[in-house]
């Protein structure tokens, strides 16, 4: 696999990004995204992963790194964590680990028996995993470690899904960005083929801004929901209007540390908003 660092490299500071990534590494194979603190974590070391694949580079340690994701995969660890570990591992090429921990995931999420994740714990988005967006983790990690669900789990989920259908998108009161996007996907993966949603377009900021909002038609913009827009517009085969607005919202938001921030106004670097913003880059760059 080719490394993308240059053609992101026109972007954004890249030498920079690299050491923010490297110097947070532990001897356990795991990351932290502080790195004075020795707390490496699931969440840190996913996106680790994430950004190393999406760069087409090498993972330092590899071996080192499965054996960190594959002990975090606990009865007592929450759903979305553990599709985190095993999503992680598909990348890094240990899918048959992976696949040896199954039973503990059908402890919390069992489509056929009506659970739709038991216990939710840690989210990424809301402090509480809602059971859509623990539905998103599962059937992504499952996708990428190559497990089929059935005909009757597919069907029940997809009926799940619906169920936070809301207008051109979904969401509980009212659709989301985040919300649209990862029902949309989760069916895609499915093999379902949902009608388009305008939602990320009516999302889209121009002019000034640059990047996306979680609602229609307002501001600021966000990391979070620039990244699931532009994931969305993606899925649908679309084209943004300004992308190079959007490239210019994402620099902005790149602090001194290389890591990035998810406002323009305010945020410490974390590695879920790190990827995000590559992974954002990545896709507007392609119209550039």
């Amino acid at each position: 696999m080719g490394s993308k660092l240059y053609g992101i490299g026109r972007f954004i500071n890249a030498d920079s990004l690299i050491r923010y990534i490297e110097e947070r590494r532990h001897g356990d194979g795991g990351y932290c995204f502080v790195s004075v603190l020795n707390d490496t974590n699931v969440n840190d070391t996913y996106y680790a992963v994430k950004i190393y694949n999406l760069l087409g580079l090498e993972i330092p340690e590899k071996e080192t790194t499965i054996e960190f994701l594959e002990r975090a995969i606990q009865p007592q660890t929450a759903v979305v964590a553990i599709a985190m570990a095993l999503e992680g591992l598909a990348i890094l090429g240990a899918e048959d680990v992976a696949m040896e921990h199954l039973d503990i995931v059908f402890t919390k999420y069992s489509p056929s028996e009506g659970k739709f994740a038991v216990g939710l714990g840690g989210s990424e988005e809301f402090g509480t995993a809602t059971p859509l967006e623990a539905t998103y983790w599962v059937v992504k990690a499952f996708k990428a470690i190559g497990y089929e669900f059935s005909a009757d789990e597919k069907d029940a989920i997809r009926a799940f899904v619906m169920k936070f259908r809301n207008g051109d998108g979904y969401g509980v009161k009212g659709p989301t960005t985040t919300m649209t996007y990862q029902a949309l996907r989760t069916l895609h993966t499915l093999g379902y083929r949902p009608p388009r949603s305008q939602h990320f377009r009516n999302c889209e900021i121009c002019g000034e801004w640059g990047g996306f909002t979680e609602v229609p038609y307002s501001l600021p913009p966000y990391l979070e929901p620039t990244f699931y827009a532009a994931r969305g517009l993606e899925l649908q085969r679309e084209t943004p209007t300004c992308p190079r607005r959007h490239v210019l919202f994402i620099r902005e938001l790149q602090n001194p540390n290389g890591g990035f921030r998810r406002s323009i106004e305010l945020g410490i670097s974390n590695f879920q908003n790190t990827y995000r913003a590559l992974a954002v880059v990545d896709f507007m760059g392609r119209f550039l």
